[in-house]
């Protein structure tokens, strides 16, 4: 997903924000951070996928919060926040997703399966009005927010939840407490 966004939207890099806890999410089964941002920074290995765990260095939980501080954090980067198809279905749920949306440009990479979910949503439905085309003339750093744009990517059947249900315990081979501690007091440039 975030290699076809970079192609797709011409970005230079893509910040995987690797959460100390989804709000949304049980936090029963959910491997500790310092795993969970190893498996990242191994996965995205050789890549311009930068993964890091800043939402606990800033101490936000919501992604509202984080948003407005990285924005006023790095006033000089251009943001646009991406996820995926399945993550539309519950946006409205987010706190203060309208104030997001209106933050920085959203791109919804769209997989199949989960193309209903992209126009069926109460955030879809009032995102809709504000739906960009990649091939209009000014690029996403130029789109006022709220500007949403729909990535059609070729599937990728990787699914977290079956890998983490094959290998319960998985982040054991990620564990490292120290350099999560590092990588929490190292700022991001």
């Amino acid at each position: 997903m975030s290699l076809a966004a970079l192609d797709a939207l011409g970005l230079d890099e893509v910040w995987w924000l690797v959460s100390p806890g989804n709000p949304l999410k049980p936090a029963k089964g959910m491997g500790p951070l310092d795993a969970r941002l190893g498996a990242a920074r191994a996965m995205a290995r050789r890549s311009r996928i930068r993964p890091t765990a800043i939402e606990a260095q800033l101490r936000t939980r919501h992604t509202i919060d984080t948003v407005r501080k990285l924005v006023r954090r790095f006033p000089k980067r251009r943001f646009v926040w991406i996820m995926g198809a399945d993550i539309i279905g519950e946006f409205h749920r987010w706190r203060d997703w309208r104030r997001l949306s209106s933050l920085v440009p959203i791109a919804v990479v769209v997989r199949p399966g989960y193309t209903g979910l992209v126009g069926a949503s109460p955030a879809s439905a009032w995102l809709r009005r504000f739906v960009r085309h990649l091939g209009e003339p000014n690029d996403w750093t130029r789109w006022r927010p709220p500007a949403l744009v729909l990535l059609h990517v070729r599937p990728d059947p990787t699914s977290a939840t079956a890998i983490r249900r094959a290998s319960p315990d998985w982040y054991r081979q990620f564990s490292n407490q120290a350099a999560t501690r590092a990588a929490l007091k190292r700022r991001l440039p």
